[in-house]
């Protein structure tokens, strides 16, 4: 049964579902990209929790945490935020589910506490060598621009803007919920974020050699149509991860635990279950 809560880190109210005991020092930790938030991992969540503790925050700036003027919305920030909350639920070990831009937070994080990273399952994010913006961040980064298209939102037209690169469509209540949350916070926080991340594939040139040198267990599943993050980067994935379990699901976009979710499930639960035996 999921379980809402709320922490105050770092002077940051931050929301999160949570699934399985609550005792444990070591969980799997989900966390969402943009404009995502926690109720995106609701049934991996479920099916987790009935043999793993679980954690999935509302990130600051999403969902129902809070949206600062003062947060640090940089990578790095982020990091440090997940790291602190991490701290406040008293986790030791973390096995990391990412997608997006949750790739380069958790990643960010992982980078300064290798010892606590149980295992990495990658979904449509990932380290990504020479990656260019796409054309949604190219406005978002855009002064003025991003601001137009932030201010010019609508529910018809959010759905509309979701239909390219997601071929197998994705479910209309998982749009609405997106949306409902996508305020004027989210908007300041998502410009913020993109404007002071100048190089996107930085996280390679930097941390190459840091990557090559961990021994989790490592799992990435990428959908083929991604016009966001390509699926090239899913087997890019091996040159940081030489041991990765790679999966591509062909008919799948951006969000593949939300248009196909019992396939994306039936590669990551038994993944994840495998992953906690070895850590234990």
């Amino acid at each position: 049964m999921l379980r809402r809560g709320n922490a105050l880190v770092g002077g940051v109210q931050t929301v999160f579902l949570q699934a399985g005991p609550t005792d444990s020092d070591e969980a799997v930790a989900f966390i969402h990209g943009n404009p995502g938030f926690s109720r995106d991992w609701e049934d991996l969540l479920e099916r987790v929790g009935a043999f793993c503790r679980c954690i999935a925050p509302d990130m600051p700036g999403f969902g129902d945490s809070e949206k600062p003027l003062n947060f640090d919305y940089t990578v790095d920030g982020y990091a440090r935020h997940f790291g602190a909350l991490l701290s406040k639920l008293g986790v030791r070990r973390a096995h990391l589910v990412l997608h997006d831009f949750g790739g380069p937070w958790g990643l960010a994080w992982a980078l300064t506490n290798s010892r606590a990273l149980a295992s990495l399952t990658l979904i449509n994010t990932g380290v990504l060598p020479n990656y260019s913006w796409h054309y949604l961040a190219r406005i978002w980064r855009a002064p003025f621009l991003g601001e137009m298209f932030m201010a010019t939102a609508t529910r018809p037209g959010f759905h509309l803007l979701l239909k390219h690169g997601n071929p197998r469509g994705l479910p209309r209540p998982f749009v609405d919920a997106m949306f409902d949350r996508f305020d004027s916070g989210t908007k300041r926080a998502v410009l913020r974020l993109y404007r002071a991340t100048d190089h996107p594939g930085e996280m390679a040139e930097k941390f190459g050699d840091a990557f090559r040198s961990w021994t989790c267990p490592t799992l990435v599943i990428w959908g083929a149509a991604d016009p966001y993050i390509p699926v090239r980067y899913a087997e890019r994935q091996r040159d940081f991860f030489p041991k990765a379990q790679i999966h591509v699901l062909g008919e799948s976009g951006h969000w593949p635990y939300a248009d196909d979710p019992e396939r994306l499930t039936a590669i990551a639960v038994p993944f994840l279950s495998s992953a906690i035996r070895v850590a234990i």
